[in-house]
């Protein structure tokens, strides 16, 4: 299925009538941006280091158990519908995605469940049950989660899914910001409506999915809430590298090039534009265009290392604030299919603390002794994910990223908290766990530095913060080096599925088809402003 190009040559130059695009990274970005270009007729080659597709999105199996790395769950499932169709292609022909419901259930210090689920009716039942007090707030919430969604991300002409490398894009929806609060936190916003601490928890974790500071990150990203309502939350057979794959195929129907375990080291530049890029072993493969799919911290300060940069330094990179890390750890355990009835598909285990927790994550660089956790059961509604009468797990803990003074030694730490993610689990979910452990595989944020290349081992790049976001963000478009792009988490509109690849659209929109290609520096002078953004360098 994948076409994987080995040569001795140590320099490459397509030679082809088609344009030609090179994607550095082959995450869910990458191929869709890849399958994007190749459908406006581009010749596109996509190099990743990794011996597999999908980045954040590939998976390890061990002992016929599959560990799936990266996202879970799939929101907004028609913006992959969409992808397929610019590719006159069917989503549902390569992949079988499912809703699930409950989305998720919530287990409180004082032991209490709460079950999220998609159908009004029964979510408001919930509420109620739980939280009578609060069921008129809860609607008003969830009226407001409508109007953020509505004005951030609810069709292609909104800001969420439109190219920001404009600073007037970004100041003339400012005054719509203030009347909304985003100067807010999502959970000072949820906060607003519910009495609740435990409800106020459930309204505003997800920034922690994308990995934002729920006390810090706009009140923008409330519109969750109403996404998951509106589109429900899916699992793809056979884990999200299935997407992966599919989008793989795609791209190799496309006559496009697929290069895995090969490391890029350097974007090439000729003439003040970029000329291609400069494999690890010496090798150079020319292009027309580059599109990183590299986080955008490792693009601009290792990937342009001997390029000069007007607005991503190195000092200003090392200003941003990054997101958490995440301890994970998958295991596999055997028969435990009739145990842990009450078990779902998604569980969020509360710890005794919210806030604290958070800061000491965000804020004081501290391992905490308590801990809260995300606990997948893929096995439960997915036979492929273990063996028969087993079951497939990961859960997931946030934890400090490598950013911060004396930050924490995971050769050291790594399995001292694995132990005490299981007593937790054993104590809180699944008792007697440790006599049914059959696999077991551990990723801190030493390994996401390691095989994502993610600067201080973030587990989605720089935080979704309001000033480092939009304009603020590392835009799709270079506006330091023409014929250069950036998808993914790390550029606009941010973290998560639906963003990366609505980064990808956003991408396609600003390139045009191969028939009528211009040149990188015409291009990047019609949609940047250039010299206006470096005045605001240092925000």
């Amino acid at each position: 299925m994948l076409v994987k190009l080995d040569t001795l040559e140590k320099k490459i130059e397509i030679k082809s009538t088609k344009k030609h695009v090179v994607v550095i990274g082959a995450g869910f970005g990458g191929l869709a941006v890849a399958m994007r270009m190749g459908a406006k007729g581009y010749k596109v080659t996509v190099v990743d280091k990794l011996d597999t597709v999908g980045g954040r999105g590939s998976s390890i199996e061990k002992g016929g158990h599959r560990f799936d790395l990266g996202p879970t769950i799939i929101t907004m499932p028609h913006l992959l519908e969409e992808l397929w169709e610019f590719c006159g292609k069917r989503f549902s022909d390569f992949v079988d995605l499912r809703a699930k419901t409950p989305f998720y259930t919530i287990i409180f210090p004082d032991g209490t469940k709460f079950h999220a689920q998609q159908d009004e009716t029964m979510m408001r039942k919930e509420v109620a049950r739980l939280f009578p007090n609060d069921l008129d707030g809860y609607d008003r919430f969830m009226v407001d989660s409508e109007r953020r969604y509505d004005f951030a991300f609810s069709s292609t002409q909104k800001i969420g899914r439109l190219p920001m490398q404009r600073l007037w894009d970004t100041l003339k929806v400012i005054p719509k910001f203030a009347l909304m609060r985003a100067d807010r936190s999502v959970f000072a916003n949820a906060a607003k409506f519910v009495k609740d601490e435990r409800l106020r928890m459930a309204l505003s974790f997800h920034p922690l999915f994308v990995g934002g500071n729920p006390f810090q990150v706009t009140s923008m990203w409330g519109l969750v809430c109403h996404l998951e309502k509106t589109y429900g939350v899916h699992y793809a057979i056979g884990g999200s590298v299935a997407i992966a794959n599919a989008m793989s195929k795609v791209v190799v129907e496309q006559g496009s090039t697929l290069r895995l375990n090969t490391r890029v080291d350097e974007i090439l530049m000729s003439s003040g534009k970029v000329s291609g890029i400069k494999l690890a072993n010496g090798e150079e493969i020319f292009a027309d265009l580059v599109i990183s799919n590299a986080d955008s911290g490792h693009t601009y300060s290792s990937l342009l290392k001997k390029s000069k940069k007007k607005r991503w330094t190195d000092s200003k990179l090392k200003r941003q604030r990054w997101s958490m890390g995440l301890f994970v750890w998958y295991f596999g355990t055997k028969n435990t299919r009739s145990l842990w009835e009450d078990v779902d598909f998604h569980t969020v285990v509360n710890g005794p603390r919210y806030k604290g927790l958070v800061e000491d994550i965000f804020v004081n660089g501290k391992l905490s002794d308590d801990m809260s956790l995300y606990v997948h059961r893929p096995s439960v509604v997915d036979s492929t994910a273990a063996p028969k009468n087993c079951d497939t797990f990961y859960a997931l803990s946030p934890v400090p990223n490598l950013s911060h003074e004396n930050s924490i030694n995971w050769e050291i730490e790594a399995e001292v908290y694995r132990k005490k993610v299981q007593e937790v689990l054993e104590k809180n979910l699944l008792p007697g766990l440790g006599e049914h452990l059959s696999e077991s595989h551990v990723m801190t944020p030493l390994d996401f530095k390691d095989r994502y290349l993610s600067p201080f081992g973030s587990g989605f790049s720089m935080e979704p913060q309001m000033f480092q976001s939009a304009w603020f963000r590392p835009h799709n478009i270079s506006e330091n080096f023409p014929g250069l792009y950036l998808v993914g988490a790390g550029t606009h509109p941010g973290p998560g599925v639906p963003g990366v690849l609505a980064s990808a659209e956003i991408v396609a929109k600003l390139i045009p088809n191969a028939s009528k290609f211009l040149e990188p520096v015409a291009i990047q002078e019609k949609l940047t402003e250039t010299n206006l953004e470096h005045r605001y360098d240092r925000v």
